[in-house]
């Protein structure tokens, strides 16, 4: 299954900045058997843990967050960029290769103590899903795995990633 998704990923060269392969899911969202197949893969993986909520990043995690929650039987929480939650939130910085970003959650988006499974669409250096996972400690969540579509794992981001932690991706370049 891995590869038929594979398949369906193409690369786009140059984007977003000269010498950049940029791995663009959309040719295999758009195509609703391969949409599926992503969908059933995580499913598949997850559905005897016990998930409690399924925290997505902004924005591709969403993508396929929310399937996943649903065949799950989980919430969705949602992990943003600054400014665009409403509520109280907590909010974690991380280093980029040239300065800092932040992601944010509502501060009452996990009980204490609750299973979280976390996804985004992509793995590569590790600076966003890490701060993530933090996010989700810091109100209380139990972080459990973290998932992805794709992994560049020439840039060793699964090693910046927390070690207490299962990471599942699905395809790897």
């Amino acid at each position: 299954m891995p590869e038929l998704v594979k398949s369906m990923i193409r690369d786009i060269p140059d984007f977003p900045k000269p010498g950049v392969v940029f791995k663009d899911i959309t040719t295999a969202i758009k195509d609703p058997e391969t949409f599926r197949r992503i969908t059933d893969y995580f499913t598949d993986k997850f559905k005897n843990a016990g998930i409690d909520y399924v925290a997505a990043i902004e924005s591709r995690g969403f993508i396929f967050g929310a399937p996943l929650a649903y065949n799950l039987g989980a919430g969705l929480v949602i992990i943003r960029k600054p400014g665009k939650l409403p509520g109280k939130v907590e909010q974690v910085s991380y280093e980029l290769e040239y300065g800092t970003d932040k992601v944010e959650i509502h501060s009452d988006a996990i009980e204490p103590g609750k299973k979280v499974l976390l996804i985004d669409d992509l793995l590569a250096t590790g600076g966003t899903a890490t701060a993530a996972y933090e996010l989700i400690k810091k109100v209380g969540g139990n972080p459990i795995a973290i998932a992805f579509v794709i992994e560049l794992a020439f840039l060793e981001g699964r090693n910046r990633l927390p070690q207490d932690i299962e990471v599942v991706s699905m395809v790897e370049y």
